[in-house]
């Protein structure tokens, strides 16, 4: 490896300047010797305009010197001069302890592979022949990690918010490492049955009680994150994704902005998981495996998503949950230790003009409810819809005075209640207009 000298800014200062002003003396003296000979010699020059000439080169030398001398000190923190540069390096560091890392771990099978003979198993047979062929048999099972996450804290008291999909599996275990390199085992509190959450809660293990704070005062806090507001938030505007970035580089930073809104995604997984996502925010922030459950936060330090997938044969195409749909997850945690979502009970398309022209409908927009391809009913047995009388090709117009259209579902509307709220039901049936009174139900 090479090495580079190693310079000292105070020796700079008392040798270097000693050096710069002994050259620098030899200089001007031999430069003044050469103007003076040259104006003597052509006659341009008197002793007045010489005596102006020297103080005015020596003012200037004089000048030169000072600034070499003044050599600045190296600074311990980077400091940038850069507003935005700054914004997110301080939205970053505001962040980052309520990020955290999330392993997944379980028994999986050890197979080792024997020769063995395919007959003989069979009674009464004997081979004539000394026939084996290879067969991976199970010899027990090994505990190991498996996969790995992201979360973040959004309580003192160790809520960690996530994505369903990284803690679904109930045969593994979860253990959460939070940035300064503790190990917490974590438990499930809840899975959200309609979107790609889950909260699972940790606490300071005995060893880490007692831990004083820089008041001196002991405490089992942990480091909450900061909750922004996902309704206000722009296209275009700056976004930073902090996460476990391909399970092996905790708390990884990627910058980019808020590419798009409103979405809608198909989010798959290796375990099987698949889900269709709503109003899901787009950004080009780099979202990488590992990064799952992981804050998007603007340049405040504020969470306004939760990274949830990335696009396949893509480059820097990544989708978040707008963190305000979570919000209701956590306080249903905080009151219950359960997520629930109010269900309708019904099995609809979004009508637009395709759909009332494939239908022959009156209207152009509504849920119209219908049976689905591979059989589905269009209304659940024992459910809300059904027990206020709904039917198939009905096509539900609007809800508590809400109307129904391409960009505020039904799903939409129905989730901002909870179970057992009455609302009113407008729907169109036979191109007659009614209204019914349903009682949601209980999704969980």
């Amino acid at each position: 490896m090479y090495e580079l000298p190693n310079i000292n800014a105070d020796n700079f200062k008392k040798n270097g300047a000693k050096i710069i002003n002994s050259d620098l003396f030899k200089i001007v003296v031999l430069l003044l010797i050469i103007i003076i000979a040259l104006g003597f010699a052509s006659g341009d020059i008197s002793v007045d305009r010489l005596k102006n000439s020297i103080n005015s080169f020596l003012q200037q030398s004089h000048q030169t010197i000072t600034q070499l001398k003044e050599v600045p000190k190296a600074e311990t923190n980077y400091v940038s001069k850069i507003e935005y540069e700054q914004a997110i390096i301080d939205a970053v560091k505001e962040a980052s302890p309520s990020v955290v890392s999330i392993v997944i771990s379980k028994n999986l099978p050890v197979y080792e592979q024997q020769f063995i003979d395919p007959f003989g198993n069979i009674p009464g047979f004997t081979s004539p022949f000394n026939f084996q062929i290879p067969q991976n048999v199970q010899k027990g099972t090994k505990y190991q990690e498996v996969g790995a996450g992201s979360g973040f804290i959004v309580s003192t008291d160790g809520l960690v918010l996530t994505n369903k999909h990284v803690v679904s599996d109930k045969a593994a275990d979860y253990t959460v490492v939070t940035q300064d390199g503790k190990k917490y085992s974590a438990k499930v509190l809840a899975l959200d049955p309609v979107k790609d959450l889950a909260i699972v809660k940790i606490s300071r293990a005995q060893s880490d009680r007692g831990s004083s704070t820089e008041s001196g005062q002991s405490s089992n806090k942990f480091p909450a994150i900061k909750i922004g507001n996902s309704d206000g938030i722009q296209i275009g505007q700056g976004a930073i994704a902090i996460g476990n970035a391909l399970g092996q580089f905790s708390n990884t930073v990627s910058v980019g902005v808020v590419s798009g809104l409103g979405r809608t995604v198909s989010a798959s997984g290796s375990q099987g998981f698949s889900e269709t996502l709503q109003g899901i925010i787009q950004t080009d922030a780099a979202i990488n495996p590992g990064n799952s459950g992981g804050p998007l936060i603007n340049l405040k330090g504020e969470v306004i998503g939760i990274n949830t997938a990335m696009a396949d044969g893509a480059q820097s195409i990544g989708f978040a949950i707008p963190i305000n749909i979570a919000k209701k997850d956590i306080s249903q945690v905080v009151a219950t230790n359960k997520i629930v979502y109010p269900f309708l009970g019904v099995r609809y398309v979004l009508v637009d003009d395709k759909v009332k022209e494939k239908y022959k409908l009156s209207v152009d927009y509504g849920a119209y409810v219908l049976k689905g391809n591979n059989g589905e009913v269009a209304v659940t047995a024992g459910s809300a819809a059904q027990k206020a009388g709904l039917q198939e090709k009905d096509v539900i117009l609007e809800v508590n005075g809400e109307k129904i259209t391409i960009d505020n579902s039904l799903e939409k509307i129905i989730g901002t209640y909870n179970p057992q709220d009455k609302v009113t039901v407008k729907m169109l049936r036979d191109k007659k207009e009614m209204s019914v009174d349903v009682t949601l139900g209980e999704r969980s």
